[in-house]
């Protein structure tokens, strides 16, 4: 049978909820009969989300697709500020539970058709009620919409209890308003064929609930509700976040010895002669040509900078000439004993890339963090990065490895579990 909605009518239902997503922007979404946790999997990209929830009866189908929701390998090597918890409990929608109240979200998507009719008067209780998020995305057949179906006899999915028309949809949600305090708008998706759209409405049904006040109204119809913990809590993962000190700390490590680096290669390549590929990777970066320069900008922000970091950038070793090379003097020479190292100032760090600035904060910052790092050897002023200057140079197929320093974290056993099909339903998967 060639599909009748393009996309599929399941893809339309997800898209719906997404664009909400995009326009409200909810920190809290709980999607009630996750199943494959398909929807979830789609959310988890809306960083603006900083507690995901699914809930399922089918505890054993969970178990089977939870791992999906997993962090990847470039979660752990490119963190975000954002946050983000995802929770996966077992339980029923007739039933109550303390932790998941209060949402921004809770989505409904063609779940109810599946409750007796007693259980959709708990389902409405549970959510309404005593759950009282702020706003509620509630999707389902719409039994008007059904002879346009082809070969569809009765319901359209055999564990369906019922198929609601329009108005019947619409006398619940009017009832549920009226009892708990919402509003409703209804809507759908799905389109009907040309000339019948104003007569049978969408294929899936949706209203999308708003509760009276707003967040200043939270539970003002339950406030003295006794608190229950009936489900189980099956799944439960952080994503790394730069909110996390030890992220933070390891993520600006990597920038700096990164960008320390390709600076120090730059100015061998200048003494040398030869030409660099510094420039066009400050290029890629937004800072174009004048990433040395911009430091002599920023230089007056900083009550101990390093005066005229520009010029310094062209003097980047602090010179003995001794026998025609050059030198760096690292300390009270003790003995005969020189060691040669490239010095590149921290101002000169700080303004060069974008990244280190924005999570050290101020040169100052970044110094007193360096000095904390065994691995870090600075001048004895404290204003400057020293480097090997005979350490092996970093080329562009070794940049992705070099940035992947946590690798040897505890993180690094993450692993990106392969997406997993769309659930499809016996008639729609057809169409």
């Amino acid at each position: 049978m060639e599909p009748m909605f393009t996309p599929a009518l399941h893809r339309q239902r997800h898209q719906f909820v997404i664009d909400f997503v995009k326009r409200k922007k909810p920190k809290k979404v709980l999607d009630l009969g996750c199943c494959e946790c398909v929807l979830l999997k789609q959310l988890k990209f809306h960083r603006e989300i900083e507690l995901l929830v699914g809930l399922d009866i089918d505890g054993a189908q969970i178990k089977k697709k939870m791992h999906g929701l997993a962090p990847i390998s470039t979660d752990y090597l490119q963190p975000s500020y954002d946050q983000l918890r995802i929770e996966l409990y077992q339980g029923s929608v007739t039933e109550k539970d303390a932790r998941l109240r209060g949402f921004d979200l809770v989505t409904s998507i063609e779940l109810i058709e599946h409750l007796t009719l007693a259980d959709v008067e708990l389902f409405s209780e549970v959510v309404f009620g005593y759950l009282t998020p702020e706003a509620v995305i509630v999707s389902t057949p719409n039994s008007d919409f059904n002879p346009f179906l082809p070969g569809l006899v009765g319901f359209r999915h055999i564990d369906h209890k019922f198929e609601w028309t329009r108005a019947e949809f619409k006398s619940w949600a009017m009832k549920v308003c009226l009892q708990y305090g919402y509003e409703v708008e209804l809507t759908g998706v799905g389109q009907a064929p040309p000339g019948q759209r104003e007569r049978v409405g969408f294929c899936s049904q949706i209203g999308v609930f708003h509760r009276l006040g707003g967040k200043e109204h939270y539970n003002m119809f339950d406030e003295d509700a006794e608190d229950v913990f009936s489900y189980t809590l099956l799944y439960s993962i952080i994503y790394p976040s730069l909110h996390d000190n030890n992220i933070l700390r390891r993520v600006l490590m990597c920038e700096v010895v990164y960008w320390a680096e390709k600076l120090k290669r730059r100015w061998i390549a200048e003494e040398t002669g030869e030409r660099d590929d510094t420039d066009d990777l400050c290029q890629a970066e937004g800072e174009g040509g004048e990433c040395f320069r911009a430091s002599e900008r920023h230089v007056d922000t900083e009550e101990t900078q390093t005066a005229a970091c520009g010029a310094e950038m062209k003097t980047l070793v602090d010179q003995e000439e001794e026998d025609g090379e050059l030198f760096w003097r690292h300390g009270k020479p003790d003995s005969d004993k020189w060691h040669r190292c490239v010095s590149v100032p921290l101002a000169v760090l700080w303004c060069c890339c974008p990244k280190v600035s924005v999570l050290s904060g101020s040169v100052s910052n970044l110094r007193l963090l360096l000095m904390d790092e065994p691995g870090v050897k600075l001048s004895q002023d404290g204003s400057a990065m020293l480097l090997d200057h005979q350490e092996q140079d970093l080329d562009d197929d070794d940049e992705e490895e070099h940035r992947a320093d946590l690798e040897d974290s505890p993180y690094a056993e993450a692993r990106q579990c392969p997406p997993s099909a769309e659930p499809e339903e016996d008639w729609e998967a057809n169409v």
